[in-house]
């Protein structure tokens, strides 16, 4: 288990255990899905979209939120395809 994957085990342990509440700040996308209740997304020092985590992930409104999730690498070639079709919508200003 790499060190980054025990600290995230950490903090959802505290999460569970503790009813902690953080602000994590990350641009590792899979990482903060999975420690993350609910998501910001930032662009030029301005949240862009804002909601639960899985909303924000699985519907994404805003362009520039669609833009991040869609250069997430997939091995499935239909989420593949999505995603890149996602990367030519124009960004939100």
């Amino acid at each position: 288990m790499t060190t980054q994957a025990q600290v995230v085990e950490l903090l959802g342990e505290l999460q569970r255990e503790l009813g902690l509440a953080l602000v994590f700040v990350a641009h590792d996308l899979a990482v903060v899905r999975r420690v993350s209740d609910r998501v910001a997304v930032m662009r030029q020092g301005r949240i862009v979209e804002s909601g639960p985590a899985e909303e924000v992930y699985d519907n994404p409104q805003d362009p520039y939120t669609k833009q991040l999730l869609a250069a997430v690498p997939a091995l499935d070639p239909e989420v593949a395809a999505r995603r890149r079709t996602a990367r030519r919508e124009p960004a939100s200003p």
